[in-house]
């Protein structure tokens, strides 16, 4: 695809990423007045003034499904500046967005939202973070792109986020005794299977990744990349080396 015709979908491209940006901005803070103000936690159902505050806020942004969405918010800022941005640590911070979002997408829909039976606010704050978020980031990646992009030095740079998340999970955990997902619940199922749900987690991520790095190099997208500027060699320089 031409670098032309890639530029007739930048603003297409922009204004679905400032969407997603916008989405997960209105989650937040519903959810932060949620908060201050007795609410259900979108992410657990909880409510009410038993823990406080500060307890509920830190609480709050040690689900994954909060830190992976402000990812992806911050990385939709960043690609409405430009549709096309590239560079090697940024492409890693995107494969971590896509990755970590997909992930929160699916565990919530198989796993966790049978278990909650929000209404409202709250309702709405899970609609945002779990369902709409997610699915349109992949969205956009799948029909924008741009593409290829990835490398298999990529994929293993987007495991950065839920392994650190993990490492943080499972080393408070075993202070406050408080985990954010029952499958990671040490002090309910034990050490040896909140280990063994935290590896099937990792494993289903990582055919995630190969997906989406199969996808990167086999099906083009609508946005084109701008043309690789040739650096001249300096004819003095040519015929030296000659």
């Amino acid at each position: 695809m031409s670098h032309v015709a890639g530029d007739r979908w930048s603003p297409a491209a922009r204004v679905w990423y400032g969407a997603i940006a916008a989405v997960v901005l209105a989650a937040l803070i519903i959810q932060l007045v949620l908060i201050f103000t007795g609410g259900a936690d979108a992410n657990s159902g909880q409510s009410g003034t038993a823990v406080s505050v500060p307890v509920r806020l830190w609480r709050l942004f040690s689900f994954f499904t909060v830190e992976s969405n402000i990812v992806v918010m911050i990385v939709c800022v960043f690609l409405v500046a430009d549709p096309r941005r590239r560079g090697r640590w940024w492409d890693i911070a995107r494969l971590n967005a896509l990755l970590a979002i997909t992930i929160t997408g699916l565990v919530f829909a198989i796993i966790l939202a049978p278990q909650l039976h929000l209404t409202g606010w709250a309702l709405t704050a899970t609609i945002l973070f779990h369902y709409i978020s997610p699915w349109t980031f992949v969205a956009g990646w799948l029909v924008f792109g741009p593409r290829p992009r990835f490398r298999w030095s990529t994929v293993a740079g987007a495991f950065i986020l839920p392994i650190a998340w993990l490492f943080y999970i499972f080393i408070q955990g075993a202070f406050t005794h408080w985990y954010p997902y029952p499958f990671l619940d040490v002090t309910r199922i034990g050490l040896g299977a909140a280990l063994f749900n935290a590896v099937l987690v990792l494993v289903v991520a990582a055919v995630l990744a190969a997906i989406f790095k199969l996808i990167d190099a086999k099906i083009p997208s609508v946005l084109a990349d701008s043309p690789v500027e040739r650096v001249e060699i300096p004819s003095a320089v040519s015929s030296a080396r000659t």
